[in-house]
This record gives C-alpha cells, sequence and structure tokens, in this order.
C-alpha cells in the first residue's frame, strides 16, 4: 500500500456521466493487481472529508486508471477535475480477482453491469497474458451505458453488450444474455462486477451450473484498508456466518461465500 500525495492527472475521457481517468502513480502501478483498488481524496477541503474508492481500471508502466460514472457529490467533484490537477491517492488495496489460476487454455467471462466494467480492462489484460480464453459480457439500461465496449473490442477482446431497452445488443439484463451465452457454450469461470441484485443473479446462476464464480463486491468505504468497520458485509465459511469487512478481505469473493441481504433476488 502506497500513498500518492501529488498523482498528476495525465489523461482524461469522458461520454455524459461516464469519466475515465489516468493518474501517475508509479509506485502504485507496479504494484497493482485485477480487481484492487484505489481510495482517491477528491478535494483538499473538509468536503467531501472521505476518500472513494475506485477499481483499477487499467495500467501502464508509470499511470493507473479509474472508470466511474458521476453518483454524487465526491464523483461530481472528481468529474469536474482537470488533465494536469493532482490527487492524493491511496493504493492498491484489497484482494484482487487471483488469476494466477487462470491457466492457459481455461475460457472465462467476465459480467459487467454498468459502472462494474470498471476492473475488468486490467482483468482482460492479465486474463491474455495468462494464456486464458475470454469473453466479456457488458450491459447497461441504455446505450449511453455501455461507453467503452468498443474499447474492449478494438483492444481484441470479445465483448458482448446487453441493454435493459433493447437500444443496443441483447434486449434485456446482462444476467439474461448470461444465461443465453451460457446455453450456447459453458465457461471454466465466471467473475463480476455490477449492483448487488445483479451479482445476486450471477451468483445464482453460476451456482445452480456448477461453475466456479468470483464477485467483486462495491461498497461505500471509509478508510479502505479495514480500520473503521465501514463496509461490512455477511460472508459464509466453514460453515458459519460472519460480518467480515470488504475491504480487507475483498473486495472479491467465491460466489458461494456470500450472504444476500434479504429480498435480493
Amino acid at each position: 500500500m502506497v500513498i500518492e500525495k501529488n498523482a498528476r492527472i495525465v489523461h482524461k475521457e469522458s461520454w455524459g456521466d461516464y469519466h475515465l481517468v489516468s493518474l501517475e502513480a508509479v509506485s502504485i502501478a507496479r504494484e497493482a493487481k485485477p480487481g484492487q483498488f484505489l481510495m482517491v481524496k477528491i478535494h483538499s477541503q473538509f468536503c467531501p472529508l472521505l476518500r472513494r474508492p475506485f477499481g483499477i481500471h487499467g495500467r501502464t508502466k508509470d499511470a493507473v486508471e479509474i472508470f466511474f460514472k458521476v453518483a454524487g457529490h465526491g464523483t461530481a467533484l472528481l468529474a469536474a477535475k482537470k488533465a494536469g490537477e493532482a490527487l492524493d491517492v491511496l493504493g492498491p488495496l484489497g484482494k484482487g480477482f487471483g488469476l494466477e489460476d487462470a491457466l492457459p487454455g481455461k475460457t472465462i467471462w467476465a459480467v459487467a453491469g454498468g459502472r462494474g466494467i470498471a476492473p475488468f480492462k486490467l482483468w482482460a489484460e492479465e486474463a491474455r497474458s495468462r494464456g486464458a480464453r475470454l469473453k466479456i459480457l457488458y450491459g447497461g439500461r441504455t446505450r449511453a451505458d455501455l461507453p467503452i465496449a468498443d474499447r474492449f473490442r478494438q483492444a481484441g477482446f470479445e465483448t458482448v453488450c446487453s441493454t435493459d431497452d433493447g437500444s443496443f445488443g441483447f434486449k434485456g439484463f446482462v444476467t439474461g444474455l448470461l444465461e443465453a451465452e451460457i446455453r450456447k457454450a459453458r465457461p471454466d469461470r465466471l467473475y463480476a462486477c455490477g449492483p448487488d441484485p445483479m451479482m445476486a443473479a450471477v451468483s445464482r446462476i453460476a451456482l445452480g451450473e456448477n461453475i466456479p464464480c468470483r464477485l467483486s463486491l462495491e461498497s461505500q468505504m471509509g478508510c479502505g484498508f479495514g480500520a473503521c468497520w465501514g463496509c461490512v458485509k455477511k460472508i459464509r465459511r466453514a460453515g458459519s456466518e460472519d460480518w467480515v469487512k470488504i475491504c480487507e478481505e475483498g473486495p472479491v469473493f467465491e460466489a458461494g461465500e456470500i450472504v444476500w441481504d434479504e429480498g435480493t433476488p
């Protein structure tokens, strides 16, 4: 874990409420693994007081990328930042996807809902370098919620899209797309990130099909390294259920470990 107090914005792109920001952070870039995240201090003033968590989207030799959607005051302030400005960044944090077991010849799929696509660029690059065959299932409410689909395709990653309104790709939820794709071919492992209802559905599908699956949980976090107990989730291990810190024990968990809240589909 490294603190980069002057992580300069070296590149920024925007698509409506969605934004891609590249930060010069050499030490973090060297250590970053797929599925890990950063805690970013948005402003030097007291509002917002706490750092905000962002999944590591990609990396180069000396920079890390984050991809996010404006969802509140903090992300709106971050979206307004310009190239050349600097941010205070802590990372890399958390336990990632564990791609060391993505061996040559394995077929692995990512299932991403909206901004849940954030961790999958680095995931795809690492998986390909390890010889895995991969596919990305990328879903959103409308075509506007899939702003970087073409980037994955241009990078040579098979990417299949869905929209709730049918404006692009498969019509329906990305979980419906997952079920349709499984009927055609079966992956060796699934990975997913997105809102809880989507993740619960992916978990149900994976467990029903007996497909190993790892889920990256989204959560509001206070510190990012286990000091504040601000991001807990009930996890089932060794026959018992306990509250654990997502930032410390995750954010990636096996599908069968997660105890979903009552009412989550």
